[in-house]
């Protein structure tokens, strides 16, 4: 019962929440300088034509009915028509989610597996050589700019070393795609059998993976020792050394386990960036995933594809939300679902 009735407070929240995306979304366009109906045009577009379009966006009609059109569609699934493509909005952005989930999964997964170890390692060995390499690496992480970070990997890995290939997508210029079973090369050829189109896909996944994962694994190491530090300092990690339980049970029963709920929230909030945060990497390197259709929205004056994109991440933030709410309880069981403050 007390899981039902949160997740019904849940969804009522989400519901509400993707409310406030959408009047956010929908006013911030029309309060934008210029005139949408001309942007859509084009510069060299004649009154005639823009007037053509106003009525056809319905952006003659009066802001109130604008906005009860827009809200209506987005609830219904639509986002509208790509001015650039002339396609359905939410078409475009499902069929590029895949690209930018495979992206974005794989560097969640190294950064994890670096952060996590090397995290804990600097808390339980603070002023070793191994604390200062970390230390050193979450500020490279923090401080270093994407695009550059991506260049470097390009000029070092692809063009003067070749170990891997050129930023040309996510699979060779002219290459078949595997047949679609989950939307991630890597998985679906292997699940065709194709084991070297599924090497390829992965090759083609190392630099954009690595320019993430370089960056994003910086917060998630922080939380880690700073959680870790805290715990291993608590009463309770004191009493289990105190009746001779093991450093090693100490540290990753006693002490991580009770430090995961911070760095779980980070671990959704770097999840959550590499979604929908990822535009520059996926310009960079081709990668052909809702950031790049997001800069191409951007580039094009294509509001409609923009505002699907601000739309769909917001949808992706309120989920990851709920999930991670979820885990809280299946974690630590005295996290309980919707409980009151003070109850046990």
């Amino acid at each position: 019962m007390r899981l039902g009735r949160y997740l019904a407070r849940r969804l009522l929240l989400s519901v509400l929440t993707l409310l406030g995306v959408i009047v956010v979304v929908f006013f911030a366009s029309r309060i934008l300088p210029g005139d949408p109906a001309a942007a859509r045009a084009g510069q060299y577009a004649t009154e005639e034509t823009i007037a053509q379009i106003r009525e056809q966006y319905g952006l003659d009609r009066p802001l109130p009915e604008q906005f009860s059109r827009y809200v209506t569609g987005v609830f219904r699934g639509d986002l509208g028509v790509s001015s650039r493509t002339d396609q359905p909005v939410l078409e475009e952005l499902l069929a590029r989610l895949p690209a930018s989930l495979e992206l974005a999964l794989y560097s969640l997964l190294v950064a994890i597996v670096v952060a996590i170890p090397l995290g804990v390692i600097s808390a339980v060995k603070r002023g070793s050589w191994l604390d200062t390499t970390a230390r050193l690496w979450a500020i490279f992480g923090s401080s270093m700019a994407l695009f550059w970070l991506g260049l470097l990997l390009i000029y070092f890995l692809y063009f003067r070393l070749g170990w891997f290939p050129g930023p040309v997508g996510r699979l060779p210029i002219g290459a078949a795609k595997p047949l679609t079973i989950t939307g991630l090369f890597t998985v679906d050829a292997l699940l065709a059998g194709d084991v070297e189109l599924a090497a390829s896909a992965a090759q083609h996944l190392v630099l954009p993976m690595l320019t993430l994962a370089v960056v994003v694994t910086a917060p998630i190491l922080k939380m880690v020792r700073s959680a870790m530090i805290r715990t291993l300092r608590s009463d309770y990690v004191r009493t289990a050394r105190a009746v001779g339980v093991s450093e090693t049970r100490v540290v990753l029963v006693d002490g991580l386990r009770n430090a995961m709920l911070p760095i779980l929230t980070t671990v959704g909030i770097v999840f959550g960036y590499l979604m929908g945060g990822n535009v520059i990497v996926e310009h960079i390197f081709a990668w052909p995933g809702i950031g790049r259709y997001a800069y191409q929205a951007v580039q094009t004056n294509d509001l409609e594809a923009l505002q699907g994109f601000v739309i769909l991440v917001g949808i992706l933030y309120i989920a990851l939300n709920v999930a991670i709410d979820l885990l809280y309880g299946w974690i630590n069981p005295q996290v309980r679902l919707g409980a009151r403050p003070g109850e046990a």
